[in-house]
């Protein structure tokens, strides 16, 4: 093996990449309310499944021993970013999905806006933890990403995609279609 490979998974290409689509998220939902909807219903419609495929391929990495997990973002900056997402989504906002952690697969009313502060306040601890730029810090946040992922995240961003593609692609006629 060569000097120069990269052998710590917590800086490996997958991660960088995973941090640099986090990144870009945090920075466009801090600022969703300065663009139009429909701008933001395409960014998110797009952005989503990036997200989801690059969590999903995160690597397994081992938190320190002494890792009690660390949180930026406070409720206010949360209910900031729900609140400004709630106004842009307006209408659009609520949403039905399932519950796959029971058995009566009943519809529940869900919130685009706070999905996304939920994906978001997770996906902001990652980035302002990796940017600490201590091995720790590093391998405590891909830890943490990869495990909220798992529980949290992930299933937020897979319940949002119908969602978004109805409003971000409404449906048409067949023969308005242009083939």
């Amino acid at each position: 093996m060569s000097k120069t490979q990269n052998t710590d998974p917590a800086t490996s290409a997958n991660v960088l990449d995973m941090f640099t689509v986090a990144n870009e998220f945090c920075l466009f939902t801090e600022k969703a309310e300065s663009y139009n909807p429909e701008e933001v219903y395409q960014y998110y419609v797009k952005i989503c499944p990036l997200l989801y495929l690059k969590g999903a391929i995160l690597p397994q990495v081992e938190p320190d021993e002494e890792y009690v997990g660390e949180r930026f973002v406070n409720e206010d900056q949360w209910e900031h970013i729900y609140n400004a997402l709630r106004t842009v989504f307006a209408s659009n906002d609520d949403f039905f999905t399932l519950s796959y952690e029971n058995s009566d697969n009943v519809p529940l009313r869900a919130s685009i806006a706070e999905h996304l502060a939920d994906i978001y306040q997770d996906l902001k601890d990652f980035v302002l933890l990796y940017k600490k730029n201590l091995e720790y810090a590093r391998q405590n946040a891909v830890h943490e990403c990869r495990t909220l992922f798992i529980s949290h995240w992930g299933q937020r961003i897979a319940a949002l995609l119908p969602a978004l593609h109805s409003i971000a692609f409404p449906s048409v006629e067949e023969d308005e279609l242009l083939y």
